[in-house]
């Protein structure tokens, strides 16, 4: 008797297809009953419809049916991140498909031999569960000790097993072909070969169907999550690919606006800051009041101060690479205080920190932030005293800058009102924070905190 019986029943009442029977439909002889109007006579409807119009109910046996609502609970955190883990610990994922496919071959094996079994198929068919473990290294060998197992055995589930790896792992290739070639024979060989040889044309011509498809599913499925990687691949590097693409674009379109404003800056900016430099160079010649070439004097100063940090600025849009560097610092707040000096803006500086130990970064916010506040004081309260603090503690440093209540109104000089704004925005950046308004005695305080760390 062979070791896979194959049924091919052919009967009256049933069609077969590989052992699997199926009930043939019988066509009844009853003819529809004839409908009949409302005074009984028949009905002269034929066609659409008659079928329309036995298909219809009528219309008092409708009913209003409530639609079912999905409930749906959301799945425990616990649960959401094991499965995030498991998806992320790529050698779990491995052994539990070791796992899955020992076990299927397990079942496969036991729910199929009979107990007359030869005692030669039973450890074939363990040896072929066994390559279970093996196929994902090595897929081709897996599949040469899966096929004793099959044709001698009780192991055809291992060896598609194995067959569909291989596919997966290796691809279309001689080994491939040889070991799809070896599970159709597997498959379309009885064995003993003499139950082989007493078959009819009909059940070889059916093995052979059912062996293109055991041999062909697998390398199907494996060959298809192949095309599934490599499509997955190719998607995530077209979506990396648009990335760049959006971010070359946008860097593109930064550094238009950045030449668009260095060149705004110049043409505006250092041409009226360079004539204002050449005024009071001329104001120094013309005159001879002591007080006013000293005025002119500080005026050019500053024009020329102004100048080179407008040019630096000026490169620093052009070429879009951060200039830190040549950007004012804490190391120059002593002269910025000593500008703002004067007989009607007496200022006070305190200054507890090293600046050769400070971030770039935070150094220049520090500069700027004394610069705007000083700068608002001799807007809106000249006159008023001032004092500067600046103190590094052990990862932040605390700058702030407060004014007494002005003597008398100010010069009325134009102002952009988006100074604060702007040290705010530059202290977020940072990581810090940032305070100003009125105090209690009615001055002004400007208070910022930086990050030292990082």
């Amino acid at each position: 008797m062979s070791q896979r019986q194959r049924h091919h029943p052919a009967t009256a009442d049933h069609r077969s297809l590989g052992g699997m029977e199926l009930p043939r439909q019988r066509a009844g002889n009853r003819e529809p009953p004839m409908r009949t109007g409302a005074q009984g006579e028949p009905d002269t409807q034929s066609g659409g419809s008659v079928l329309v119009a036995s298909l219809t109910p009528p219309i008092d046996e409708f009913r209003l049916i409530p639609r079912p609502q999905l409930v749906t609970r959301a799945m425990p955190s616990w649960v959401i991140a094991s499965r995030a883990k498991f998806r992320a610990n790529q050698r779990a994922k491995n052994i539990a498909s070791d796992v899955v496919a020992v076990v299927l071959a397990v079942l496969d094996v036991w729910l199929v031999i009979p107990e007359d079994a030869p005692g030669y198929s039973l450890p074939l068919s363990g040896a072929a569960v066994a390559a279970m473990v093996m196929r994902r290294h090595v897929p081709f060998l897996a599949v040469l000790v899966t096929v004793p197992g099959f044709l001698t055995g009780w192991s055809q589930l291992a060896a598609m097993i194995a067959l569909g790896t291989l596919a997966k792992r290796r691809g279309w290739g001689w080994q491939l072909v040889v070991s799809s070639i070896l599970v159709f024979c597997c498959y379309f060989i009885i064995w003993p070969l003499s139950d082989f040889a007493t078959m009819t044309w009909r059940e070889h011509a059916l093995d052979v169907i059912w062996g293109v498809i055991v041999a062909g599913m697998p390398v199907a499925i494996g060959l298809l999550m192949t095309a599934r990687r490599e499509l997955s691949a190719r998607i995530t590097e077209l979506a990396n690919s648009r990335e760049r693409e959006k971010a070359l674009y946008a860097e593109t379109v930064r550094a238009a606006e950045r030449t668009k404003l260095a060149r705004e800056m110049h043409d505006v900016v250092s041409h009226q800051v360079t004539l204002i430099a050449m005024q009071a160079g001329a104001l120094q010649v013309a005159t001879r009041d002591e007080g006013a070439i000293e005025t002119a004097t500080t005026i050019r100063r500053l024009s020329t101060r102004t100048l080179e940090e407008l040019r630096s600025l000026v490169g620093v849009l052009r070429s879009g690479v951060g200039g830190e560097g040549q950007q004012p610092g804490l190391e120059r707040l002593p002269d910025l205080v000593s500008n703002f000096r004067c007989e009607s803006v007496p200022v006070a500086l305190d200054m507890k920190a090293e600046p050769s130990r400070l971030p770039r970064s935070v150094s220049h916010a520090v500069y700027r932030t004394v610069q705007e506040a000083l700068t608002n004081v001799r807007k809106h309260a000249a006159g008023a005293r001032a004092s500067v603090k600046v103190l590094a503690q052990q990862d932040t440093l605390v700058v702030e800058v407060r004014n007494e209540r002005a003597g008398g109104r100010g010069p009325g000089l134009p102002s952009g009102g988006h100074g604060l704004i702007g040290l705010r925005e530059r202290a977020g950046l940072l990581g810090g924070t940032f305070q100003a308004g009125p105090t209690s005695e009615g001055g002004f305080r400007v208070s910022a905190t930086y990050p030292l760390a990082g």
